[in-house]
């Protein structure tokens, strides 16, 4: 991933968070005609240091569920908050029309070597933290062992566990750094004007920090 320095972000717990709030993310590997990806809930297990693990699962019938060999390098990408920054918010470009629009976001990409698991006990493992990670805010949370215990068994047999090593971990935080104080205010203020205050504190939070 292009990474400017001003954007980069490094801190291990920070991305960690930020992986877990965002909870899906998307699985890109080689298949037999080319890239394939696919859409899927995480679990993130900060075991091993200094990245942690990585564990989601895939319907067999999926393509990408074969096309995973032991050993293969996937790249796991969790796309944060985003949105479009008008160059009207600049109050530079009314004082000298140099100004362009341009996205905002947040990205995590996640590089390790997959290796596959069918093992029940272990399938039930991995599915008991993900849907107790994600019940959480709940006040009643649903359990794994709240349904029949046959028809989990059966469940299990559609699916085929995904475990990933984390070997390197990339965070961008593209969040008007690069702007000057005023204009980097001026997004702030737009997006709280068009009622998107969950950006505008994260565009003011990555200016305190830059």
């Amino acid at each position: 991933m292009y990474l400017p320095g001003k954007f980069r972000e490094d801190r291990t717990d920070v991305l960690h968070e930020t992986m877990r709030q965002i909870g899906a993310a998307i699985v890109v590997g080689q298949g037999p005609d080319g890239m394939i990806a696919s859409h899927v809930p995480i679990e993130l297990d900060t075991a091993p240091e200094p990245y942690g693990t990585l564990r989601c699962h895939f319907a067999k019938p999926n393509p990408q569920a074969t096309a995973i060999t032991e050993g293969q390098e996937l790249l796991v990408i969790f796309q944060g908050p985003q949105g479009y920054v008008t160059p009207n918010w600049y109050p530079s470009k009314h004082q000298t029309g140099k100004a362009v629009p341009t996205w905002n976001y947040i990205a995590i990409h996640a590089y390790g070597t997959a290796t596959t698991f069918d093992d029940p006990a272990k399938l039930r493992d991995h599915l008991s933290a993900m849907t107790d990670h994600f019940e959480s805010p709940y006040e009643l949370p649903w359990k794994l062992s709240d349904a029949p215990e046959g028809y989990i068994d059966g469940m299990l047999q559609a699916i085929i566990g995904i475990e990933i090593p984390i070997a390197r971990l990339e965070g961008k935080w593209k969040m008007s750094q690069n702007k000057s104080e005023h204009d980097a205010k001026g997004v702030i203020n737009g997006l709280r004007a068009q009622g998107d205050g969950d950006m505008a504190d994260l565009v003011e939070l990555a200016g305190d920090q830059s």
